[in-house]
């Protein structure tokens, strides 16, 4: 069975850093939320997503973790519905938005914990 932890080792050196920086603020801002690895193997293609782990509340996915060979990023699987002010919020799917993040500071900025912990406040209140 793959964990998270195991599926971070695996990351390129370049990104794991923020991979972890977004992992860690995940964690930090809902730690009750079910950890669930995607147990997906390495992209073949450098312009493919390698989601890397989703964290869920009551069955429903809320927040994911993925990265590129450049960056990484958080996506939201509500984001549609997100109340984003901060104009972090990209892509025009469906449901999904998600935050670019190029270093582990753009994790740590106080926008970027705002709409996670908005994410798990819209997951509660279904």
């Amino acid at each position: 069975m793959s964990t998270v932890a195991n599926e971070v080792r695996n990351v390129p050196a370049a990104v794991r850093p923020i991979v972890e920086a977004a992992i860690r603020v995940v964690r930090e801002v809902a730690p009750s939320a079910e950890e669930v690895s995607y147990g997906m193997a390495a992209p073949r293609s450098k312009s493919m997503v390698w989601k890397l782990a989703r964290y869920r509340v009551d069955g429903e996915n809320v927040v994911g973790v993925g990265t590129l060979t450049a960056h990484s990023m958080l996506y939201f699987y509500r984001g549609r519905e997100l109340d984003d002010g901060s104009g972090l919020l990209q892509g025009g799917r469906k449901e999904m938005r998600f935050i670019r993040l190029e270093s582990p500071a753009e994790v740590e900025r106080p926008a970027v914990k705002q709409l996670v912990r908005k994410a798990f406040r819209l997951a509660s209140s279904a």
